[in-house]
């Protein structure tokens, strides 16, 4: 069963995301916050499995609660999935940067929110790769960003190098296997060595490092 916990001001959010996550077979709801620090302590209480984070919330925000969460050792298996609205928050990548997994657009479909859960709960990929692509790219060109290359890039195949800044823009596994004519099996495994290479805890933290490290233009 995967425990998800929901987090958002505003109390209608908060009861459409419930009512979503308990219909769904295998997934509950373990509990609501309706603000940043409510949701650390939750967190630390309930222990689920994934966090749906708002962003913008009275007091402590979704940032600053991601941060705490994520920097928390007893919490490493918890993932944050942070909640945006892509217009106007410019906060997303600094919260990847932070330990979040990865993030949704609020009017993200009912089917794709519920999928993006399980992907994250299984390491899978950081949710849809036109969306990462979207909000990266929007992200990088607002924001410039001092290129801070990983102390252990230098460990990686000139491949696991390639591979890393097509991550970075978004791609999947099999959109990579496709731009590279290699097997899905044989992306995901460089995917996997560069992520242990990099000591990155999963796909969302490889593509910080990637866009840190100068690979991600």
């Amino acid at each position: 069963m995967i425990e998800v916990l929901v987090v958002d001001d505003q109390e209608l959010v908060r009861l459409g995301l419930r009512t979503l996550i308990e219909n769904e077979d295998g997934m509950s709801c373990a509990g609501e916050a309706a603000d940043g620090l409510a949701a650390v302590a939750a967190t630390r209480r309930e222990r689920p499995d994934v966090v749906l984070m708002d962003i913008r919330m009275p007091g402590v925000d979704g940032l600053t609660a991601t941060r705490r969460i994520t920097a928390d050792p007893s919490l490493t298996g918890t993932k944050v999935i942070v909640l945006t609205t892509f217009e106007h928050d410019e906060y997303v990548f600094d919260a990847l940067r932070h330990g979040a997994s990865g993030f949704l657009l609020k009017d993200t479909k009912p089917a794709e929110l519920l999928g993006a859960i399980r992907s994250v709960v299984h390491g899978g990929a950081l949710m849809s790769p036109s969306v990462t692509r979207k909000v990266i790219r929007a992200f990088v060109a607002n924001a410039p960003r001092p290129v801070r290359p990983h102390p252990a890039l230098d460990t990686l195949t000139d491949r696991e190098r390639e591979i890393l800044a097509l991550v970075a823009e978004g791609l999947s596994n099999e959109e990579i296997a496709a731009r590279l004519v290699i097997s899905p099996a044989t992306a995901r495994t460089h995917v996997s060595r560069a992520m242990v290479k990099l000591g990155a805890r999963d796909r969302a933290q490889l593509v910080v490092f990637a866009y840190q490290s100068g690979l991600g233009d």
